[in-house]
């Protein structure tokens, strides 16, 4: 089946820590590739595992305050070396291994994410200054919807670029959900080890059918939604509240029937 190229995309996160594994990906881009059958899909990566053993190599010990990493001037260059490097020129490749005709992107490509530094937050009582971090503040589609026009995958680096041409780190899910909504996206899928949000401990480690807004905030006070996946349902209902129609946290070999995936309520 063709791609549609005027269909609105779907748009899809993929987690630097799943980068690492090859049966992981070996199950991906079969998955990819059916999907981007049907309509036009924008890949958003992350690889925050890759910049940490980058970052300690370069003796530098990476720092998370509440999932979200701290980016000093050693980790935003051991982040550009891994992240729109070595991580971007392989996916690149896998795709094309694929069948798939991809175009490695970042956020500062054609000022695609622009950013401002992130002002310090305090978090349980504590001030912290990120770094060079950025809080998105303008999406400019235009590059993507070229690319997804031509039937191209765009492969998108989780980073920023401010009004003066600095580069900052951006997280992956807040990008992934960034252009979910500047791209009027389809759907929304964050790809996961686990398939779905995980119930509560005493739950046996089922995932969630869905996970509505109340839900999700339960999970937060309880701690059994917290950290990563904590910033992926949050991104997931930000992006339902700005009109993105769906929004699955899901496994990565489950990306067309999403039959096990956890889809997020308002």
């Amino acid at each position: 089946m063709a791609i549609h190229a005027s269909a609105a995309p779907v748009v899809v996160k993929l987690g630097g820590s799943l980068l690492q594994q090859e049966q992981t990906l070996a199950a991906f881009w079969p998955q990819l590739a059916r999907l981007q059958q049907s309509q036009p899909v924008v890949l958003v990566h992350g690889g925050g595992p890759q910049t940490t053993a980058l970052s300690r190599r370069l003796g530098c010990e990476p720092e998370k305050v509440d999932g979200r990493r701290i980016t000093g001037d050693e980790d935003l260059q051991a982040l550009l070396w891994a992240v729109r490097g070595e991580l971007s020129t392989q996916l690149v490749a896998g795709a094309r291994r694929q069948g798939l005709q991809a175009v490695g992107l970042s956020g500062v490509d054609g000022g695609l994410i622009e950013v401002k530094r992130r002002p310090p937050w305090t978090v349980n009582g504590r001030v912290v200054d990120f770094g060079h971090v950025g809080d998105i503040c303008r999406v400019d589609p235009g590059l993507v919807q070229h690319l997804l026009e031509r039937g191209m995958l765009p492969v998108i680096a989780p980073l920023g670029v401010d009004a003066e041409g600095q580069v900052y780190n951006v997280n992956a899910d807040t990008v992934a959900r960034a252009l979910a909504e500047a791209l009027q996206a389809k759907a929304l899928l964050f790809a996961t080890e686990t398939g779905g949000v995980q119930q509560s401990p005493d739950a046996d480690g089922a995932s969630l059918k869905t996970c509505s807004a109340a839900t999700a905030a339960t999970g937060a006070s309880e701690g059994w939604i917290c950290g990563g996946m904590k910033v992926k349902v949050d991104m997931a209902l930000e992006a339902l509240r700005a009109g993105v129609s769906e929004v699955c946290i899901v496994h990565v070999a489950d990306l067309v029937e999403r039959r096990r995936a956890t889809h997020v309520t308002l």
